[in-house]
């Protein structure tokens, strides 16, 4: 009897381990959704998908790797731009073609998505992708993607990484995108986004960088972004963007690149934004700004990109430029100023182009007052 007890103790032992430690170290569904994932896409020239064969989707599967305790698909990261030695034999890039299978949903322990760069993936994002709850990275980036960005894409509550850059994606920027509080990186730059930038945007509180240049966005800057306190890179260049800037801009503790070149924001710059002593990359060119340049500049100041062209500003050069810690390109062409160029630092290393399509500006590198 004895025996018996622990022949069928062991019995059980081993059914558990059966069914928590597959025998082939891959989930049959989620080979299945593999599978329908390699069958929507065409990859011609690296043979990626020729590794994709045997039953244990866990081992040797390229790009793919699972959850060690669980044995349930983890990540998928395919590449098109690698320094992978299959890439470098090849002697190219990648290159795909085809749809995001929507049978991507049911790797439910999904914690990465990258298909990245492969210049001809085509169709909508599925929209069930925002029910992948585990879901830490989406990125798309470089390739055709079309249709819009998923209405609920907010649901991913753990999603620290959005990018979608380089695509054809349309429609607005949903509004659930605000719900994502773990979201630390937002692109979503050259694609075909329309619409305003959502108003509550400045509830990403652990976003360092958004990207969203290059689209059609509309609308004023939300005052709401200068509440993110993190935000170190913020680019909303080559949109339709109007209204002013928002007068806290200047004092986000953290931000050091700020790019909102050809939009067409108005009224003046405000004072605290060419004061900032953080802030090293700003380009506010090819707007509508007028006013004055603000005298603000000092020992702090250091720029090493400073771009200003192609706008309305009237008045002088400030003085205080000269006492810049460090102004690398300087940019005041195609404006209204007027009056002496100052003399010294970073003036003496700056050419013609700097100043040139003002209206009465004399020194050098111009000519003489």
């Amino acid at each position: 009897m004895a025996l018996t007890g622990v022949t069928f103790l062991f019995t059980l032992m081993v059914a558990a381990a059966v069914v928590t430690f597959p025998a082939n170290g891959c989930s049959p569904a989620d080979q299945a959704a593999l599978m329908d994932f390699k069958a929507a896409l065409k990859e011609p020239y690296l043979g990626i998908f020729n590794t994709w064969t045997g039953s244990n989707c866990c081992q040797g599967w390229y790009g793919v790797s699972c959850d060690p305790t669980t044995q349930r698909v983890a990540d998928i990261i395919l590449r098109g731009e690698s320094e992978d030695p299959m890439y470098e034999k090849a002697g190219r890039s990648g290159y795909m073609s085809g749809s995001l299978s929507p049978s991507l949903c049911k790797l439910d322990r999904l914690t990465t998505l990258i298909v990245a760069d492969w210049k001809d993936i085509s169709g909508e994002i599925p929209d069930c992708v925002t029910t992948l709850q585990n879901l830490r990275i989406l990125e798309l980036i470089g390739n055709k993607i079309t249709g819009q960005i998923p209405a609920n894409i907010g649901q991913l509550s753990k999603l620290t990484v959005l990018n979608l850059a380089d695509n054809q994606i349309s429609g607005s920027i949903p509004g659930s995108v605000v719900n994502l509080g773990k979201l630390k990186h937002l692109e979503l730059s050259n694609n075909h986004l329309s619409g305003s930038i959502p108003a509550d945007i400045g509830k990403l509180g652990m976003m360092s960088r958004a990207l969203l240049n290059k689209n059609k966005l509309t609308g004023s800057i939300p005052n709401s972004i200068t509440q993110i306190r993190r935000l170190a890179d913020l680019d909303l260049s080559m949109n339709q963007i109007t209204g002013s800037l928002p007068v806290q801009l200047g004092s986000m503790p953290v931000l050091s690149t700020l790019n909102l070149d050809s939009n067409q924001i108005s009224g003046s710059i405000p004072t605290n934004l060419l004061s900032s002593a953080g802030l090293n990359i700003l380009n506010l060119s090819r707007n509508s700004l007028e006013g004055v340049l603000p005298d603000v500049f000092g020992s702090k100041t250091y720029f090493t990109h400073l771009d200003l062209s192609y706008n309305n500003l009237r008045g002088s050069i400030p003085k205080s430029l000269s006492s810049a810690k460090y102004i690398g390109h300087l940019d005041l062409s195609h404006n209204h100023l007027c009056g002496p160029i100052p003399n010294g630092s970073p003036f003496d290393h700056l050419e013609a182009s700097s100043f040139s399509n003002n209206d009465c500006l004399c020194g050098s590198p111009l000519r003489t007052c």
